[in-house]
């Protein structure tokens, strides 16, 4: 397909700027927030926000389950900080209850496991098979993933800092995470790759 069509779950977060980075990566963007809307996409990005709120407004909108079955027969997706907490099949938050998820990809994650909105941080990550060098990432409140199951690959680190080493960037088949933010700084190659993953799915 020449130009996917790309929904972005338009209940919290940055729906707009997720949708600006679609544009320029040749997607056609659409907003997502009724289960018929879900049927008409080719893929869908899951923006930041906040996952317990996004869960809740899923529910309350009935999309909880039609994006658990899309996921399941293969939609590709993409999740950004809260999507990525979204996406995975588990959360280690160090002891406190398990919260819901979507799932999906095959990870335990940390939910504001850099710490709180003070200390927001951006940084530069190498992603795997993404061309032009790194990306210049912004971490807000942002998960890391605390463990990874043999279906899903890191494809992107922290390099300094006290979390140096820890995995920010997953793909497991047609599924894509990051803990950062690439819609913030007008970086399109996060975007472009999700829109080609879309068109080879």
């Amino acid at each position: 397909m020449a130009r996917p069509r790309i929904g972005v779950l338009a209940l919290q977060g940055d729906v707009r700027e997720h949708a600006r980075a679609l544009g320029g990566a040749e997607a056609d963007a659409v907003a997502v927030r009724r289960p018929a809307e879900l049927d008409a996409v080719d893929g869908l990005v899951l923006p930041g926000g906040e996952s317990t709120t996004i869960i809740k407004l899923a529910r309350m909108f009935e999309l909880l389950d039609p994006l658990r079955e899309h996921i399941a027969a293969g939609l590709p997706v993409y999740g950004a900080c809260a999507g990525m907490i979204l996406l995975a099949d588990r959360i280690d938050d160090g002891g406190s209850p398990l919260h819901e998820t979507i799932g999906g990809i095959d990870m335990a994650v940390r939910r504001n496991a850099f710490g709180r909105q003070i200390d927001s941080f951006e940084q530069d990550v190498a992603v795997d098979g993404l061309p032009g060098g790194p990306v210049h990432a912004v971490f807000i409140r942002a998960p890391w993933v605390e463990s990874l199951g043999p279906r899903a690959t890191a494809l992107g680190r922290v390099s300094t800092g006290r979390a140096a080493g820890r995995i920010v960037a997953v793909r497991q088949h047609n599924l894509l995470a990051t803990s950062f933010h690439p819609e913030l700084t007008g970086e399109q190659r996060i975007h472009a790759y999700f829109c080609d993953m879309v068109r080879k799915a």
